[in-house]
């Protein structure tokens, strides 16, 4: 196969050939109908672009393919090397085809996955133990970064696939929505005026005592512009993750803005201090992002299926409830 495969890509490039795959299956047809008409009507073209398109190989290989003479239409004897030649490269090829629709569906194999500090918590160990469970043929990698730091690794090629807040407005990666969540406002007692609020409209939220993420953090730039912040506000009260501003908010009072899957880490009395957002509510976009050139499907569905055992099924994304992914 590759010796066959060298000869043929030395001829047709050194030679600035335009041969196609189209005109081997052509020439083949008419060999095995030995008719012009049926070989055209077989390949569902027009005879004539059939004829043409013989033609015009015949003219690049110098070579007289077929007596047209005779009936039924056969190989002239150089005709017959170029067929016995055409059958074995398209047969290569489909070996080819047949390969990488195996490999685009395998299930195994390894993922190098990225995902935001935002979600990590509430996807990881399950989607760990999901997989470890069920996908024995899966050796499973996770990196847990920041958006812009995570699309680099995309682009680098050091990681498959990242979970992360869409859109990213990045041109030149595949973004397959997974669930969507809802912001919620934490808020502690201290705080009597908004914690007497049974919900807050969007927009509305108060900025005094409001503890943020640290720069970096896609979720921080999402709360900053629901909450109607200018551009480049760095307040003073910052922290790393979600369970430190809902601790702080425990000790020293003040409100945040947690995602929706935090709420089951909440004791029941600090769900008390929960507040909902309204007009509109405020929420999230979560997917799986990929390079436009990725094409391991089944393991992308190896992970979103993981993804939809954690999530509750009134979160996910309407189209990955009832289908599979395609790319």
């Amino acid at each position: 196969m590759a010796g066959t495969f060298c000869v043929i890509l030395c001829y047709l490039y050194g030679n600035k050939s335009i041969m196609n795959l189209q005109q081997l299956q052509y020439i083949i047809a008419v060999a095995d109908f030995g008719n012009f008409t049926k070989a055209a009507d077989s390949c569902e073209i027009t005879q004539s672009t059939l004829s043409s398109m013989i033609k015009k190989l015949e003219e690049e290989l110098d070579v007289v393919i077929f007596d047209r003479q005779s009936h039924p239409v056969v190989p002239t004897q150089a005709g017959e090397k170029v067929l016995a030649q055409a059958r074995v490269i398209l047969y290569n090829v489909g070996q080819l085809q047949e390969m990488t629709r195996s490999e685009r569906n395998s299930r195994s194999g390894s993922i190098r996955l990225g995902i935001i500090p935002t979600v990590a918590p509430y996807i990881i160990p399950g989607l760990v133990k999901h997989i470890g469970t069920k996908e024995k043929g899966v050796k499973l990698s996770v990196t847990e970064m920041r958006t812009q730091f995570l699309i680099e690794k995309l682009r680098t090629a050091e990681i498959d696939m990242a979970i992360m807040a869409t859109p990213t407005g990045e041109k030149d990666l595949l973004e397959i929505p997974l669930y969507y969540e809802k912001f919620v406002a934490y808020v502690s007692p201290s705080e009597t005026e908004v914690h007497k609020m049974s919900e807050i409209v969007s927009g509305d939220m108060p900025t005094e005592h409001l503890w943020l993420l640290q720069e970096g953090h896609c979720l921080r730039n999402q709360v900053v512009r629901m909450c109607g912040l200018p551009s480049g506000t760095s307040p003073v009260y910052e922290a790393g993750s979600i369970d430190t501003l809902v601790r702080i908010v425990d000790t020293v009072g003040g409100y945040t803005i947690i995602p929706e899957l935090h709420i089951p880490y909440l004791t029941e009395e600090q769900k008390k201090n929960l507040r909902p957002f309204v007009r509109p509510e405020a929420d999230r976009e979560v997917s799986i992002v990929i390079r436009s050139d990725y094409v391991r499907e089944g393991l992308l569905n190896v992970v979103a299926e993981a993804v939809k055992s954690i999530v509750p099924a009134g979160m996910l994304d309407t189209r990955l409830k009832k289908f599979s992914i395609k790319i």
